[in-house]
Formats: structure tokens, C-alpha cells, sequence
């Protein structure tokens, strides 16, 4: 939920494009929280939040969000922060741990991005995550199954333990082979020098 992951996200994916190694890739979602407090509010948009949060006006808010809009716009994403809906996002990363089981974790996450970020969505809403998993072809009875019974709880906790012991202050936070880390949503070029030094220090240890 943080602006600035879908944005590493596309800047990500750009430098993958330019990888010729990419089909040797696996590339696995990790769940974080940075805000594991909030508190679920439908009658509220991300700029209220936001002022209320870090003790600012509403107008510089509105400021900070139109900053990141303009920056998501130069990647071709949307932000539509008016309508975005202040929602803790525990639910949404047990929805991406769901469908991970069926292979479909970027699409998951992807089809997350646009729907909270663009579409105003409530990623605390079992109702919503149901309808995003149809969308992507997840067996849905499963999934609200899943979600009512707290089923992927644990691995969300492990994944938000594992990055407290790694040393994660901030999203987002990539991690190439356990080995090297790009923190923030940086330069497509940073992630390709990352994803390239750490396929070749890989193939050498595989010779």
C-alpha cells in the first residue's frame, strides 16, 4: 500500500525486460507492514490519513500524494489518492499468500496495485479479494474459505519476521539471491546491474 512499491514494482519490471536471463528467474512476493496499526476507515481517503498520521495539513497531504502521482505517471500508472480507501492491508497479503499456492502471485499483487492505488477498492474487504481472485482465475470458494479462517495468517507473520531480521526499515525492499538489496523504488538501471551481477556471481557458483 505504500505508494512507492507499485512504482519499484514497474521500474522492476522494466529492468527485467532488458535481462536475458529472465526466464531463469523465480521471483517471489514478500509480505511487509509498515503501518500494522491501521485501523480500517471507508469514510476516509489516503490524504486525511495522511494528515492525521504525520501531523500535517490536509493541503500539504494533498501535496506529498500529487508529488508521487506525477512520479507514478511517468512509469503509466494511475493514482487516484481521492479515492483510495484507508484499509489495513493484513488481509490483502494472506489473499497474494492464496494465490501463490496456484502460481499466480504477481498477477495477484498486480491486480492489488490497481485496485487500491486506481480503482479506490477496500483491501480489507473479504468481498473485494474474492472478486480480484476471480479475476485471475483462483478458485474462489477456496479463497473465501481461505480468508475466513485465517488460513495464510502465519505466513504473512513469518515473511514480516524474517524482514525484521534482515534489517527491512522501509518499502519497497528487493533481495537478489540473499545476497545483495535495493532499497527503494530506484532506477530500472540499479535493478539491472543487481540482477546482473548476482546471476553471474550465481552461474559461478553453480560451475
Amino acid at each position: 500500500m505504500c505508494p512507492f512499491c507499485y512504482i519499484g514494482k514497474r521500474k522492476f519490471e522494466t529492468a527485467l525486460a532488458q535481462f536475458e536471463n529472465r526466464d531463469n528467474l523465480e521471483i517471489v512476493w514478500k509480505s511487509h507492514q509498515l503501518s500494522s496499526d491501521m485501523i480500517t476507515d471507508s469514510t476516509k481517503n489516503i490524504n486525511q490519513y495522511l494528515s492525521e498520521h504525520k501531523g500535517i495539513s490536509l493541503q500539504e497531504a494533498a501535496r506529498m500524494n500529487a508529488y508521487v502521482t506525477n512520479m507514478a505517471a511517468k512509469e503509466g500508472l494511475v493514482y487516484n489518492f481521492d479515492k483510495t480507501v484507508v484499509a489495513n492491508s493484513f488481509k490483502a497479503h494472506q489473499f497474494a499468500h492464496f494465490a501463490k499456492q496456484y502460481g499466480k502471485q504477481d498477477e495477484a499483487e498486480e491486480k492489488l496495485f490497481v485496485a487500491y492505488f486506481t480503482e479506490g477498492k477496500n483491501m480489507d474487504d473479504d468481498a473485494v479479494l474474492i472478486q480480484l481472485g476471480a479475476e485471475i482465475g483462483l478458485d474462489t470458494t477456496a479463497l473465501k474459505t481461505a480468508l475466513e479462517n485465517g488460513m495464510y495468517i502465519d505466513d504473512v507473520l513469518a515473511d514480516i519476521k524474517e524482514a525484521e531480521e534482515i534489517g527491512v526499515r522501509g518499502v519497497p525492499f528487493f533481495v537478489f539471491d540473499r545476497k545483495y538489496a535495493v532499497s527503494g523504488a530506484q532506477d530500472s538501471k540499479v535493478f539491472l546491474q543487481t540482477l546482473e551481477k548476482a546471476y553471474k556471481e550465481r552461474e559461478l557458483i553453480d560451475d
